[in-house]
Order: C-alpha cells, then sequence, then structure tokens
C-alpha cells in the first residue's frame, strides 16, 4: 500500500512531487499535440466534456510513462547535475515503491479511460505507448543506442494519432501528419540539450550522439533532421490545411534553420541554448498554427 511522509514543506510539496513525477512540462506539449488533432478533427468541440477527457487520458498515460522513466532511472538521475536537485526521487521527497505504485495506477486509470469513454483502439495505442517508452526506450534504447532519442521519440508523437482515434474511433492523414512533425522534431530539440549537458551523460554512461560522436556530427545531424522537420511541415496541407497554415510553417521552418545553422557554425552554448529553447516555441507555434487555420480557412 501506498504511504505518504510529510516532507518539508508539507503536503504541498509532497502534490508538487508526484506532479513533478509525470513532467508536466513535457506533458504541456503532449497535450498541444493531442489537443491540436481534436480541434482539427472538430466533433469533440461541442462535447467539451469528452474533449477534456481526452487530454486527462492523454495525461494519465504519458505521465505513467514518464514516471516509470523516473523510476528506473533513479540513480543516474542522482548522479546527473542536470538531474539531481530538480526529480523527486533522488531528492529522497517520494519513495521508490510510492513512485512505482503512483506510476502504474495513473496508467491504469489512463487506459481504462480510453476503454470505457472511447475505444478500445486508443486504450491499446496508450498502453502500447506507455511500454514502450517506459520498457524499450528507457530500458533499452538509451543506455545501448546513440540513436535511442530518434526511435524511443515515437512514443512522444503518439499523443495527436490517440487524440483523432479516441474521437473517430479511426486513422486519418491529418493526426500521422503532426505525429511525424513531432517524431522529426525530437532529434533536434532533444540533441541541443545533449550538447550541452553532455558531460552528464558522460558521466552515467548514457550513449548520446554527442559523447559517442562529438559536436560535429551532432550538429550535423541536428541540420539533417532540421530540414527534415521543415520538409514534414507542409505535409499538412495534403490533409486540408490552408494558405495561413503555410505561411505559419515557412516563417516558423526558416528560423528554425537559421539557428541550426548559426549554431552550427558558432559551436557556442549560447546559441545551441537558444536553437533549444526556439524549438519548444516552434512546436507551441506550429500547433497554433494549425489550429488557427482550422477556423479561418
Amino acid at each position: 500500500m501506498m504511504t505518504v511522509a510529510v516532507a518539508p514543506g508539507g503536503l504541498m510539496a509532497i502534490l508538487r512531487a508526484y506532479i513533478q513525477l509525470t513532467k508536466p512540462t513535457i506533458m504541456l506539449l503532449v497535450l498541444i499535440t493531442g489537443a491540436t488533432a481534436l480541434v482539427i478533427e472538430g466533433s469533440f468541440l461541442a462535447q467539451p466534456i469528452n474533449f477534456l477527457l481526452v487530454l486527462l487520458g492523454l495525461y494519465l498515460t504519458g505521465g505513467c510513462a514518464n514516471a516509470l522513466n523516473q523510476y528506473f532511472e533513479r540513480e543516474v538521475d542522482a548522479r546527473m547535475k542536470r538531474t539531481a536537485k530538480r526529480r523527486p526521487l533522488p531528492q529522497g521527497i517520494i519513495s521508490p515503491i510510492n513512485a512505482l505504485i503512483f506510476s502504474i495506477s495513473i496508467g491504469v486509470i489512463g487506459v481504462a479511460t480510453f476503454w470505457y469513454f472511447f475505444n478500445a483502439l486508443t486504450a491499446l495505442l496508450s498502453l502500447g505507448t506507455i511500454l514502450f517508452y517506459s520498457l524499450f526506450y528507457t530500458l533499452y534504447l538509451k543506455p545501448n543506442t546513440y540513436q535511442n532519442i530518434v526511435i524511443g521519440g515515437a512514443a512522444g508523437a503518439m499523443a495527436p494519432v490517440g487524440a483523432w482515434t479516441a474521437a473517430t474511433g479511426s486513422m486519418a492523414l491529418m493526426p500521422w501528419a503532426i505525429f511525424l512533425i513531432v517524431f522529426l522534431w525530437t532529434p533536434p530539440h532533444f540533441w541541443a540539450l545533449a550538447l550541452f549537458c553532455k558531460d552528464d551523460y558522460r558521466e552515467v554512461g548514457y550513449p548520446m550522439l554527442p559523447v559517442l560522436k562529438g559536436d560535429t556530427a551532432t550538429h550535423n545531424q541536428i541540420l539533417v533532421y532540421s530540414i527534415a522537420l521543415i520538409a514534414a511541415s507542409f505535409l499538412p496541407m495534403a490533409a486540408g490545411a490552408g494558405w495561413l497554415y503555410a505561411g505559419a510553417a515557412t516563417l516558423l521552418g526558416g528560423i528554425f534553420l537559421s539557428r541550426t545553422i548559426r549554431a552550427r557554425r558558432s559551436r557556442e552554448i549560447s546559441d545551441v541554448k537558444r536553437l533549444f529553447g526556439y524549438s519548444i516555441v516552434y512546436l507551441f507555434a506550429i500547433c497554433a498554427a494549425l489550429m488557427v487555420d482550422n477556423f479561418v480557412v
């Protein structure tokens, strides 16, 4: 049975720690991509309870995967400067067994939400995403291959597909177009992070691209994936997106490419951090452009 010990700061500190287990910043990006699919599909705009239930299911299942990731990596996180003082398990705010029980509980609730209120397809997709990220990515890919973030990025990109199937019970081109954008966005986003955190990854023995192949190879791969991302960002037009989105994708992609090239040329950490920060802005803005375009065109 899960027990709660009162940490310094009281119950609110405990609550914040459990929320932190779900990686709320990452989950905000997941919810934005899922909400984008729901807005474009449209049927739940007149059913706000269902709209919110889909987002809740996405948060619970995605949060489960993130919490299990932290449970399995708790000893590694304690050795990394980036995570040792930011995550609840290395800080001892939550015990490992409580974190495991919490993770499984919210995952079960999330999958059950999709199964009961929507359909079996969405429930199975969400369960597959949990298992793929928390087990295959965390326990196998991340410690064994520098392609970890490329393959593992598929889990973080599934939200628009799951949201669409929850609303319709079927697949379509648009959610897969959004999936591809997020999938191709993930490597340049996380490799930029890895460039200025590579000492942490080297310390714990994770074979991140900058550690194994060096900065030059990493910058080259960021450039390749950035170009692929920009090309993929026009795929929604084949699924019905209009001129407003096309203009936004062109502008946002141009800025992304210019920041990628600048970081590659200068090799300055400040430029790499600007690229990393802009990559977050880019994903939010692309999703916003898709949603606005849906109403304007």
